[in-house]
This record gives structure tokens, C-alpha cells and sequence, in this order.
């Protein structure tokens, strides 16, 4: 169930609300938004009788929630969630962030050359992986500690916010403490343990689509973390599996408007995993632009063919300049702003 509270309604009043639904033997959930506050109810087995709730001061309306999933849902948010990210503002449709770097922290040189031509083309979230989940046991795994330590000193160097991902729940404390942001790989978003332990955590997370999920299974995994009491929540598109062997994944671009129907969380689209080859970029990054995508992550390093993984998949400095180029033009024609 969802509880509407009243546009006026004062902090006092919230929390009898909150405190009603804790002596119901309930969780409340609440979200503030821009015109008023919703608190979702979890914990309940079956229906939510309204009543005691309904008359009670500051409360407007109450909403049955009859999908699985229930703090994601628009109806929490109808204004979308936007989440901060050292002063870039993600999420609420206006703006389209592009997040960018390597595949792999292999250097500190590569990351400061990285970071300083991102920084120039004007974007402002580096990501770079520390800890790498390969497919086969003998590729490049990742600096891991040491990565972790690149990317924090070069972000930090740059004034740029960073991204990685976390693996484990042995890794959880290094990873927030060297990145701002926490990136589920598509290989863990029903990693349940995983979701619990982030969601008890401070920083944004960054949750990937897994390469066979549902749209259900990717929300009800995103319910995992803001249930552990982290709503700062970002999705991401990077492709599913299926039978189409021209590119590595087929890129699920109906993904976007189907989660801004039913979700106020943001939806980026990562083209770089999903097509595996660099010429497929710009046009998927393009699209995801005109479908309503609120970012990109992409990946890009100065010598892809000689990159430790994913080299045919990630572009060059000039490959990425024309990307950024082309997004900018068609931003300005969509009436949206590039972060």
C-alpha cells in the first residue's frame, strides 16, 4: 500500500504515519517529493487494512499496490527520482549524462590521460573497473585494491565523480570508500546478498540489467536495495541475450520507456557492452538519446586495440569526440541538455 500525505502535511504528522504502520507491524518507506510525500508499506503478507491510516491528520489518500515491487514504482515519485552525483544532477528527463572512461584502471598514467580529455569534453562521472568478472578465469582480472586506489586518487586529481564496480559483500566498504558511485554488473543484479548489503549503504548504485532479466526482475532488484533504505538508484540497459549473433547482445532499447512508465528511478543505456563494437556506438548511443534514456555509459581509452579487456568494444579519443559531437546536436534538436 501506498499512503499519500497531504501537500501541507507537517513533519509530526509523517511520523504518526510512520508510526502507525510500525504498530501495524509494517515497514514505512518514506519519499519525499517535490509537491508531497508518499510512504510505501512493506512487510505485509496480504492487504493493508486503510482505515486507521485514512484518518489520520495529514493524510490524503491511500493507494493499494498490487505489483510485486512497490518503493520503485512511479506512483512513490511521479516526478522521477534525481540523484546527485557531486553536483550532476541525474534523473527527471530534462538532462542526459554520459558517464566515460576504460574498461579496466590498468595505469595511473592511462586513468590521468583518460580523465583529462573526459574532462574536456565536458563529462563529469569517470568510471573504471578495479575488480573485473571475466567470463574466462585466465583474462585480465582487474588491479582490484590498487585500482580502486587509482581511480580515487584521479578522480579526486580532476574534480570528477567516479564509478566502479563492486563484486562481493567482502568488497562493499572498499569500494564506497574509494568511489562515489557502486556498480552492480549485469553478472550480479540478483546477487541477493549483494543488493541487501548496498542498499544499507550511503553511496548512488548503479544497477545493470542482467543478460537474461525480465523489466520485472530488473525492478524487483532495484526494490532490494531501496528496501534496505537506499533509494539513490540508477538502471541500466546493456543488452540481453538471444539469438542474433551480429552483435555481442541485442540492445533492449523498448526497455527505457517501459521502465519510465511503471518506475521513477533513472535508465541509463550502456551501447558499449551491449553491441560489442566500437563502430555500433554512436548510432545505439544516438538512439538512446531520442528514446528518453537519462544517460549513457560508454566506454573509451586512448588505445583500445592494446586495452587489457574489452578493446573491441571501447572507442579511441577521436571516436569519442565525434560521439560526443553528434549527442550534442542532437540534444539541442530533442530540447534536452547534455550533463
Amino acid at each position: 500500500m501506498l499512503v499519500v500525505l497531504k501537500s501541507d502535511a507537517t513533519p509530526a504528522q509523517t511520523e504518526a504515519v510512520c508510526a502507525e504502520i510500525r504498530a501495524m507491524g509494517f515497514a514505512p518507506h518514506s519519499m519525499p517529493g517535490a509537491g508531497r510525500t508518499a510512504i510505501g508499506i512493506t512487510g505485509n503478507k496480504g492487504p493493508v487494512n486503510a482505515l486507521p491510516l485514512e484518518a489520520l491528520p495529514g493524510v490524503e489518500r491511500c493507494i493499494p499496490v498490487t505489483q510485486a515491487y512497490k518503493l520503485v514504482l512511479r506512483e512513490m515519485k511521479p516526478e522521477g527520482t534525481v540523484i546527485d552525483l557531486k553536483g550532476t544532477k541525474v534523473g527527471g528527463g530534462a538532462t542526459f549524462t554520459v558517464i566515460a572512461g576504460p574498461c579496466s584502471v590498468e595505469s595511473v598514467r592511462q586513468m590521468d590521460e583518460v580523465a583529462r580529455f573526459v574532462k574536456d569534453q565536458g563529462i563529469r562521472v569517470l568510471r573504471g573497473g578495479a575488480f573485473k568478472p571475466r567470463t574466462s578465469p585466465y583474462s585480465f582480472q582487474g588491479l582490484e585494491q590498487e585500482g580502486l586506489k587509482i581511480l580515487n586518487e584521479i578522480g579526486a586529481k580532476h574534480g570528477l565523480a567516479t564509478i566502479t564496480e563492486v563484486m562481493d559483500t567482502s568488497t562493499v566498504d572498499d569500494v564506497a570508500g574509494a568511489a562515489d558511485i557502486l556498480q552492480i554488473g549485469a553478472r550480479n543484479m540478483q546477487n541477493f546478498s549483494l543488493l541487501k548489503r548496498v542498499g544499507k549503504a550511503s553511496k548512488p548504485v548503479f544497477l545493470k540489467r542482467g543478460m537474461s532479466a525480465t523489466l520485472e526482475e530488473l525492478l524487483l532488484a532495484a526494490e532490494y536495495v531501496l528496501h534496505g533504505g537506499n533509494h539513490q538508484v540508477m538502471l541500466c540497459e546493456r543488452g540481453v541475450r538471444t539469438f542474433a549473433d551480429h552483435t555481442r547482445n541485442t540492445l533492449d532499447l523498448s526497455i527505457v520507456p517501459s521502465v519510465q512508465r511503471l518506475s521513477h528511478l533513472p535508465i541509463f543505456v550502456d551501447p558499449s557492452h551491449a553491441i560489442g563494437r566500437r563502430y555500433f556506438i554512436e548510432p545505439m548511443a544516438k538512439a538512446a538519446l531520442a528514446c528518453g534514456a537519462d544517460g549513457l555509459m560508454v566506454e573509451v581509452t586512448p588505445d583500445p586495440d592494446h586495452a587489457l579487456s574489452d578493446g573491441a568494444q571501447t572507442l579511441d579519443f577521436k571516436g569519442f569526440e565525434k560521439l560526443m559531437q553528434a549527442l550534442r546536436h542532437l540534444a539541442g534538436a530533442l530540447g534536452r541538455k547534455l550533463n
